[in-house]
């Protein structure tokens, strides 16, 4: 589990795509100093488990899964990436709860820059928008952040507002018009519509196996009211 609170800009040192998979290469470190082969290390908001580590970086392998739902497969040497380590018994959650289960991809529609703040907006696939909420919580390239601004219809779309800590720690900082992000909805809102038959209950089920259940258990006990609230 994750935060969405970026610890260390990485760069790659390298991709070796291999037809169904590829091993990635990342300099990195902060997070590297403490790793350890089977650690977890959230790279762009996607999980990947460290196979080897030297004094500065980590190799990692991404499968067909993670190529195909994430922005990935696009890096090249040099390219930067945000780096998070598996949050800690005793860590602080000052994020939101990330799983590091990218979802889907979204792209960066455009880029207002006023003194203190950047508004960015971005689409997403349908199928994620009825996730999204504002002033919900949304992890974008491994960035915990919240929602500012929606648009719905048949080209969704959500807006960020980015501070300059953010712009300067991270790689929205560099992000234009165009550009590929990694995005993982809030994971409640997938138990929320679990609970009451939505129409994605049994992919959800498949996908949030794990301790997170016990988070969001009272949340659960109250289903039958919502349902009752919510009748179908």
């Amino acid at each position: 589990m994750f935060t969405g609170i970026v610890e260390e800009l990485g760069e790659v040192v390298t991709l070796d795509l291999l037809g169904d998979s590829a091993r990635l290469t990342v300099r990195g470190p902060k997070v590297v100093s403490d790793a350890a082969p089977g650690d977890s290390i959230a790279v762009n908001g996607c999980c990947l488990t460290v196979v080897e580590r030297s004094d500065e970086t980590f190799g990692v392998d991404v499968m067909a899964e993670s190529l195909d739902k994430t922005s990935l497969g696009d890096l090249h040497p040099g390219s930067l990436v945000n780096l998070e380590r598996a949050l800690t018994a005793h860590g602080r959650l000052g994020g939101h709860i990330v799983q590091g289960h990218v979802d889907g991809t979204g792209t960066v529609t455009s880029r207002r820059s006023s003194e203190h703040w950047d508004v960015v907006w971005i689409s997403l696939p349908v199928d994620l928008a009825r996730y999204v909420a504002m002033k919900g919580s949304i992890t974008v390239d491994g960035v915990s952040l919240t929602v500012s601004g929606l648009s719905d219809g048949d080209r969704p779309a959500f807006s960020v507002s980015l501070i300059p800590t953010t712009l300067e720690l991270t790689t929205l900082g560099h992000k234009r018009a165009g550009d590929p992000v990694n995005l993982e909805v809030d994971v409640l809102a997938k138990y929320v519509e679990r609970q009451l038959g939505g129409p994605s209950g049994a992919v959800v089920e498949r996908q949030l196996g794990g301790p997170l259940g016990a988070v969001v258990e009272r949340l659960l006990d109250l289903s039958p009211v919502l349902r009752k609230e919510n009748p179908a």
